[in-house]
């Protein structure tokens, strides 16, 4: 979990816990005053009413410091997370024209156009929307949808394993990923490991590899955690590269990727991690054909709701692109913001330090962009503080260890992702952090 402990500061933090306690207000709302029984005989149909419904609860504003949802829950909570909450005041403005409406009756089938389980406009969108950002090459490459990345990560593996590995008599598909590396690759091949594949753990384990193997490997560019555009390390591998954060909000794109498999999700574009969306480019017809079925085997395809959710969403972005209104700068903008911020207070500190990140060339923008990295890779500087994460913990910020990413407990990553009242809260702990070194200097005596 990534974010400043204990929630709010007092005054804000009260107006958030209140929150919650109104949605049964909305809920009243909603059925007394804009419930069936007005029957909308002056007209307007389904549509209207679920527009107003929805619009009843959108328009209870919590102070400005949180929100109310038609499927919340009387003081539901809990311990904040590192959502990518940073774009929800972009979405707050386009509420209008990012809306969906769904009828009952909304693609009740299992299937979408042309009886497959992916939309083809949707698909067309995204290759678009790839296009018109210059970020990857779309043409001659197949794309499979799926539920957010994290069930494409073993989809491809599968694939790909299948096609390394096609029979019994040769042994099983090493994956590994240079550390400091996500997490879940390790997890989801774990999970689902078996004959065709097996995870391998960290990439320098096998530079020096005399035998014959087959290898599998994940390349985070830009790296989660440390942010770092980062390159195939095994010679010969077979490379997933999972391009979540390659978008100029996040990083520089110094020219479109045009790996064979490539990786990507809503959830960092645009910040809709709640719809569980994400994306595949593949080059080899079999290996995208492989990830398509085993998307169809384990869930029957993306969410047809969710499709039209991000149908809609993606249309938005590009109606935008470059224009005053353009998503990608405003994220960049935040996160740039953020990114200064926590350098200015981090380099008045002896105790902790970040990632270095240079200015570059982004082909997006046109020009030489300030870093906007969606983490901090914090490393505790002290002897004692050889558990980093613990040591933020003791002063109330919430990180993620480094340990999990098979980096040592000396690293752990902070969220720059967060909501805008989360972010301050950080920075204000961060900065009682660096301040509290002048405490822990040692004193010296005078003569």
């Amino acid at each position: 979990m990534d974010a400043a402990a204990g929630g709010q500061q007092v005054p804000r933090g009260v107006l958030v816990l209140l929150c919650p306690l109104v949605v049964l207000n909305a809920a009243f709302i909603a059925h007394h005053f804009i419930s069936p029984s007005l029957q909308y005989e002056g007209g307007g149909g389904w549509a209207l009413q679920a527009a107003q419904e929805a619009e009843a609860v959108a328009s209870i504003a919590c102070s400005g410091h949180g929100q109310v949802f038609q499927d919340g829950v009387a003081g539901e909570g809990g311990r904040p997370v590192g959502d990518p909450l940073f774009m929800e005041p972009y979405w707050r403005r386009h509420a209008a024209a990012s809306a969906v409406v769904l009828p009952g009756w909304h693609r009740m089938s299992y299937l979408t156009t042309d009886s497959l389980f992916q939309s083809v406009e949707l698909e067309n969108q995204i290759r678009r929307l790839h296009s018109a950002v210059g970020n990857a090459v779309v043409d001659g490459k197949h794309l499979v949808f799926g539920t957010g990345s994290t069930q494409l990560i073993n989809a491809l593996v599968h694939a790909l394993s299948s096609y390394l590995s096609p029979d019994a008599t040769l042994p099983p598909v090493t994956v590994v990923a240079t550390a400091p590396y996500y997490p879940q690759y390790r997890s989801q091949t774990t999970m689902f490991g078996g004959r065709k594949y097996r995870w391998g753990g960290n990439t320098a384990l096998w530079a020096n590899a005399t035998a014959r193997r087959s290898f599998i490997e994940f390349v985070t560019s830009p790296n989660n955690p440390d942010t770092l555009l980062q390159k195939p390390v095994l010679g010969g591998s077979s490379a997933i590269v999972d391009h979540a954060y390659y978008w100029p909000h996040i990083t520089h794109i110094p020219a479109p990727a045009d790996e064979d498999v490539m990786l990507f999700t809503m959830s960092k574009l645009s910040g809709h991690a709640g719809s569980r969306f994400g994306w595949a480019l593949i080059r080899d017809e079999n290996v995208a054909r492989r990830a398509y079925e085993y998307v169809q085997n384990s869930s029957l395809g993306a969410s047809q709701d969710t499709q039209l959710r991000m149908l809609r969403i993606v249309k938005v972005i590009l109606a935008n692109l470059r224009g005053e209104e353009d998503m990608l700068a405003f994220g960049h903008d935040v996160l740039r913001t953020r990114w200064r911020r926590l350098s200015d207070i981090v380099s008045r500190s002896r105790r902790i330090s970040l990632q270095e990140i240079h200015p570059q060339y982004c082909t997006y923008f046109n020009r030489v962009r300030e870093p906007s990295p969606a983490y901090a890779w914090v490393k505790c500087e002290r002897e004692e503080d050889g558990d980093c994460y613990q040591a933020l913990l003791r002063a109330k910020i919430i990180t993620r260890s480094g340990v999990g990413n098979e980096a040592t407990s000396r690293y752990t990553r902070m969220s720059l992702l967060k909501s805008d009242d989360d972010f301050d809260v950080l920075m204000e702990r961060v900065t009682d952090l660096v301040d509290a070194e002048k405490c822990d200097a040692p004193r010296v005596s005078s003569m």
